[in-house]
């Protein structure tokens, strides 16, 4: 999963793989990832994991990751 999400991200901001290898890292704060690629990333893994995010729910805080991504995919797929 972490790998469809690294390639997912890479693909949203035009960076290359490797700039997601350390899954930890905040993406925001790193400037990774901004506003316009983070609709992109929500848009991309709803398609691919078959989950809703809901806008008026998103807390960037739960999204800052590539772990983080993982962990609220999951249970979002779990719902």
């Amino acid at each position: 999963m972490k790998d469809d999400i690294i390639n997912i991200l890479a693909d949203a901001t035009g960076r290359d793989t490797s700039d997601f290898s350390d899954t930890s890292e905040d993406l925001f704060a790193d400037g990774l990832l901004d506003s316009m690629a983070t609709v992109s990333v929500l848009l991309a893994l709803q398609d691919q994991f078959n989950i809703q995010v809901p806008v008026s729910e998103f807390d960037r805080g739960q999204w800052s990751s590539v772990d983080k991504m993982a962990d609220r995919v999951k249970e979002l797929q779990n719902d």
